[in-house]
């Protein structure tokens, strides 16, 4: 049995998120089923994490387990001759028997878009203003999310996680041009919503609703009422996934 990553790109817009729910299609369901078409059984695959409702991903990571050895070239251009448009694979590489897409991952980076610009080509992927906040105070805010780990004030209620400590290692907002700017957030691990728990949060500081001293206050009481409203989904990309090399099984050579 050899196990794989399957590094993956998709549009999130027709989606109901990455993990398979009771209604509405899944980006998982939809892999899974092209999987099994392919390898001609029921496959499971383990993504890295989930993603919301039109929540883009321009980088997920999966795992799943072959009985026979897999041409890795030869299973992706399968793999992306049937997969629907909004969904694509970058590449499959084998890794150790052990080895997890979730819990080997040892960062994962977000990114939000916001624009003042009214373009039909942004629309489905940034967040429009009307006024643009004061970016130099959300950064300013921004920076006191390393000084803490418990982000209960930013998370979902009633999720089944065990803790709501992160180690966020990087936060800051980036112009990409005279309208557009970005958020990029990178952590050890993610609650969920809340990177768009974080951004609408943010965005109140931006305003000028909030100060700085309140959003690290905001923080301080692990509330989520006390936090800002969620901004929406169809803004935030997964960008990257980073694991350690030694998962990496270098010695299975694939024909």
């Amino acid at each position: 049995m050899q196990r794989y990553f399957l590094y993956l790109t998709y549009d999130g817009t027709a989606y109901n998120g990455w993990q398979i729910q009771p209604n509405g299609t899944a980006v998982q369901e939809v892999v899974m089923r092209t999987l099994a078409t392919l390898l001609r059984r029921e496959v499971n695959i383990t993504g890295a994490g989930r993603t919301d409702t039109g929540v883009h991903a321009s980088m997920m990571v999966a795992h799943f387990d072959s009985d026979v050895p897999l041409d890795t070239a030869l299973m992706t251009d399968k793999l992306n001759r049937l997969l629907p448009p909004d969904i694509a694979v970058q590449r499959l590489r084998p890794v150790k028997p052990d080895a997890h897409a979730r819990f080997d991952a040892v960062a994962r980076t977000y990114q939000y878009y916001i624009t003042t610009a009214k373009s039909p080509f942004l629309r489905r992927y940034s967040y429009r203003l009307f006024h643009a906040p004061d970016y130099n105070c959300m950064n300013e805010a921004a920076r006191t999310l390393f000084d803490y780990t418990d982000f209960t004030s930013f998370s979902k209620l009633h999720t089944d996680v065990k803790t709501n400590n992160c180690r966020i290692s990087r936060a800051e907002w980036t112009q990409h041009d005279a309208d557009t700017w970005g958020f990029t957030i990178r952590a050890d691990r993610f609650l969920r919503n809340m990177v768009r728990a974080i951004v609408g949060t943010l965005l109140e500081v931006g305003r000028g609703k909030l100060t700085v001293d309140d959003f690290r206050r905001i923080i301080e009481q692990q509330d989520r009422c006390k936090a800002g409203t969620s901004v929406p989904g169809h803004a935030l990309f997964l960008t990257d996934i980073e694991y350690g090399e030694e998962l990496f099984a270098t010695d299975v050579l694939l024909q």
